[in-house]
């Protein structure tokens, strides 16, 4: 069982930068992947980045170069700098630990970039 508890949404206007952390229950060296998902309104859940247990990230194409994933594994928690932020980064963020096939979800948190 992995549990992830996220921080660090709110409201910023369009350029401005925001951090998501997100928190896990055990050591994160100890689960395969980590990223971060986000759902728009009425859109389908998609992949921002990702993170393996050896440091390998991925991105998806319309963040690349803007969003950074990192991790702090002595505080077992992964965070993700969203920078230049545009409107169509809004979405409820989730973060996602994979785990001996096992796919745990964090709740969400709102993110919210105004024009």
């Amino acid at each position: 069982q992995v549990q992830l508890v996220e921080s660090g949404g709110g409201l910023v206007q369009a350029g401005g930068s925001l951090r998501l952390s997100c928190s896990a229950s055990r050591n994160i060296f100890s689960i395969n992947a980590m990223g971060w998902y986000r759902q728009a309104p009425g859109k389908q859940r998609d992949v921002v980045a990702t993170i393996t247990r050896y440091g390998s990230s991925n991105y998806a194409d319309s963040v690349k170069g803007r969003f950074t994933i990192s991790r702090d594994i002595a505080k077992n928690t992964v965070y993700l700098q969203m920078n230049s932020l545009k409107p169509e980064d809004t979405a409820v963020y989730s973060c996602v630990a994979v785990r001996l096939a096992e796919w745990y979800w964090g709740q969400g948190t709102q993110v919210t970039v105004s024009s």
